[in-house]
């Protein structure tokens, strides 16, 4: 969709997932997009620094349907190798398995692989003639001004000058910190007491998958926990996550992991290979989880804009990173398409309207760190569970469980969903108080007549 209203040299600082779909969306409107990248180009053989994230992504409602609307036929072709998640698979430590459905209606979300997903988007930029990718280009500073953002380098690589910014560069974003000069913005950066180390299952005989292949599997012990995704190969990504101290510990010998691993995920060690798994949890990469949350996300002249882990860092529990991000290109489109080009007024509004979701969501994810680790193993929460369920069933649209909106409704905001959750769990905590004093009532009315009886 090339339009006159959308003129003008763009720059995406970073070529991660939602700086390419934010490249290929501004071009589709006609803007001429340089994505500048600090990398290496992630597809080339001799590239050693890939410095991808390793978690696996699940991409659910609010992720596809951004892809949709930004091109319905980019959407499949990006979304070739997913492998469906019905729901959670949880192991106890005897090995039994218990299912929990994510939908009551079948719904799912998707597993795939980060790395492969990224050199697909990369891929689609190169088809693109307005928009040129280049790789090695690490920004130290910006200049802005009400007509040209000049762009700085390392390496002497040469300035480059254009009519607004679009920061997509992760977590650390120089981007954001140079947003800092021109705008009061409030920032907050925390790291959780949560360590992640990747595993791997290998896939069986045949290419076969070592578990149920439309599952993510859970192994919660409390504090710390084991979860494996299904790559289409027949592998599964592993992670497990624990508190620093505890995998400081654990470091000591490798007996001390041996043991820890025998112990806590018998029935995971036996397919996954108790010796190799122990030289991976020593050897891999041990990564930190931190949250990022600013305000606001733009310069207040339409100059600049961030997006993604730049404006709203979040740890992994809900599986919303990548599909948050996805949804900011979307919402950022449709408030360009609305003001018709006007970017003051674009950015502005994103920030003004995105800010309460952005939050929502960043809370959600950290709280469902606990529902993973414990609470899928607390017969109260699996009470809830079916309670809130039932209404669900009962009441369609009207009662949707919080999972749902957050994964399969793109069409409720985040903080839409905390709030309508909110109320439906007080009227649930409500019928249950109301339940139990009806029954001790009717409890104590029965004896007194019993003894009056008597």
């Amino acid at each position: 969709m090339s339009d006159s209203r959308f003129q003008g040299k763009v720059a995406v600082i970073g070529a991660g997932l939602v700086g390419c779909l934010a490249a290929i969306a501004l071009a589709k409107r006609g803007y001429d997009v340089t994505v500048l990248e600090y990398r290496q180009d992630p597809r080339l053989q001799s590239t050693t620094d890939r410095n991808l994230r390793s978690i696996n992504l699940a991409i659910s409602a609010r992720g596809i349907d951004s892809l949709k609307y930004v091109d319905p036929e980019l959407c499949q072709r990006l979304l070739h190798d997913v492998v469906p998640m019905k729901g959670r698979m949880i192991h106890d430590l005897d090995g039994r398995q218990k299912e929990l459905l994510y939908g009551i209606n079948g719904e799912h979300i998707n597993s795939l692989s980060r790395a492969t997903l990224n050199n697909d988007m990369l891929d689609e930029l190169d088809t693109l003639e307005n928009i040129t990718v280049c790789f090695e280009y690490k920004l130290t500073n910006i200049d802005w001004s009400e007509t040209k953002q000049v762009c700085n380098f390392t390496n002497d690589k040469p300035s480059k000058s254009f009519d607004f910014i679009v920061g997509a560069d992760g977590c650390f974003s120089t981007t954001r910190e140079q947003m800092k000069r021109g705008v009061r913005m409030d920032y907050k950066q925390e790291y959780i007491d949560c360590c992640y180390i990747e595993l791997y299952l290998p896939p069986g005989k045949n290419g076969q998958f070592q578990l149920t292949k439309n599952n993510l599997h859970i192994w919660p012990r409390g504090k710390f926990m084991l979860i494996a995704l299904p790559n289409s190969d027949g592998s599964f990504t592993v992670t497990f996550f624990a508190p620093w101290k505890q995998v400081d510990d654990l470091m000591i010998s490798e007996t001390k992991v041996k043991q820890f691993l025998l112990e806590n995920f018998p029935d995971a060690m036996d397919i996954m290979g108790i010796d190799s798994t122990v030289q991976e949890f020593i050897n891999n990469p041990k990564g930190p989880l931190m949250c990022v949350e600013c305000n606001p996300y733009s310069m207040s002249n339409g100059s600049g804009i961030l997006l993604g882990d730049a404006a709203h860092s979040m740890v992994p529990f809900y599986g919303q990173g990548m599909n948050c991000g996805f949804e900011d290109v979307r919402v950022l489109m449709e408030l360009l398409d609305k003001y018709k080009g006007d970017r003051q007024v674009a950015f502005n509004t994103y920030t003004d309207t995105r800010f309460k979701d952005l939050v929502a969501i960043n809370q959600l994810a950290r709280e469902n760190y606990k529902v993973m680790s414990e609470k899928v193993t607390s017969k109260w929460f699996n009470l809830y569970k079916r309670i809130d369920e039932a209404f669900s069933t009962l009441l369609g649209n009207k009662w949707l469980t919080m999972y749902t909106m957050i994964s399969f409704r793109s069409n409720i905001s985040y903080s839409d969903a905390v709030r309508r959750d909110n109320r439906q769990h007080n009227i649930i905590k409500w019928l249950s108080i109301s339940g139990l004093v009806t029954t001790t009532l009717t409890a104590f009315l029965y004896t007194m007549n019993s003894r009056i009886t008597e």
